[in-house]
């Protein structure tokens, strides 16, 4: 009876330090919001570099059409980057890491190219291509791409050696192990690379629409940075930091409901 006691006792610890989790990131959150309104009202900072969190909800809703019409054109780029991005990058990942000899040769030299700022690129695709969503979707797509191939790569040399004795005896080719074995037993760090070239993705392609674009969220922020319209640039910033977080919460989902059946490790801290 004691021995069952103990082993059910770790629950509440866990139950607690989550609500203190939780409880510590709205803390934060609020402190920043809270400080967002305070510091322009009370002369920390000028308003010219900070509009207070009010004046720039006023902003957006002012200008809703405006700015809802720029947010839909963003995401379905971002959508079309994003699909490019995952499912190429992917395949790429999934070859690179169970090919030795590609990923001895391949997977140095595009670790060596993630590390160069892709930004610089940009003004050749537009001479290619133009200005239109197309740029923004392949400038997206690059964007995202790398962190992919990446993540998904190093998943699949983690996957256990017996998994793949196993099934090599069993008569499996190397597609059926390819997608039946290295792939779900990957799936976690796929899942990681998603979420970020989710992040790095919508980076590419609102950075793109600041550079040279004549509509979208990076649009109309850098259009109201030209005139000082402080408010409206903080509120496109605040749309932007909404639509990455809500990619990072459908990852997060997708998450939860597809690696239930794997091991999760915790460390105690």
């Amino acid at each position: 009876m004691t021995q069952a006691k103990s082993r059910r006792s770790p629950k509440p610890q866990k139950q607690s330090h989550l609500i203190s989790a939780k409880a510590l990131r709205y803390t934060v959150l609020a402190a920043i919001l809270v400080f967002w309104e305070l510091a322009p009202r009370l002369g920390w900072t000028p308003e010219v570099m900070l509009a207070p969190l009010s004046a720039t909800l006023l902003a957006g809703i002012q200008n809703f059409s405006t700015f809802g019409t720029a947010l839909l054109y963003t995401v379905a780029e971002l959508l079309v980057a994003l699909a490019i991005a995952i499912f190429l990058g992917g395949a790429c990942g999934l070859l690179l890491g169970g090919i030795k000899a590609l990923r001895i040769t391949i997977l140095p030299v595009l670790a060596s190219i993630y590390a160069v700022p892709l930004v610089i690129l940009y003004p050749v695709l537009t001479a290619w291509i133009g200005i239109g969503p197309e740029s923004k979707v392949i400038f997206g797509a690059l964007y995202g791409i790398f962190p992919m191939i990446l993540a998904t790569a190093a998943g699949v040399q983690t996957v256990d050696a017996g998994l793949l004795t196993a099934s090599h005896s069993m008569g499996a080719t190397r597609a059926q192990l390819m997608w039946q074995v290295i792939l779900p037993a990957s799936l976690p760090s796929v899942l990681s690379g998603i979420r970020l070239c989710s992040a790095m993705a919508a980076i590419g392609v609102v950075v793109a629409e600041m550079m040279a674009s004549t509509a979208g969220i990076g649009f109309l922020i850098t259009q109201n940075r030209t005139m000082f319209n402080t408010a409206e640039v903080y509120f496109g910033v605040f749309l932007v930091l909404v639509l990455a977080g809500t990619l990072d919460w459908l990852v997060q989902l997708i998450e939860k409901h597809t690696t239930d059946w794997q091991p999760h490790k915790q460390v105690a801290l």
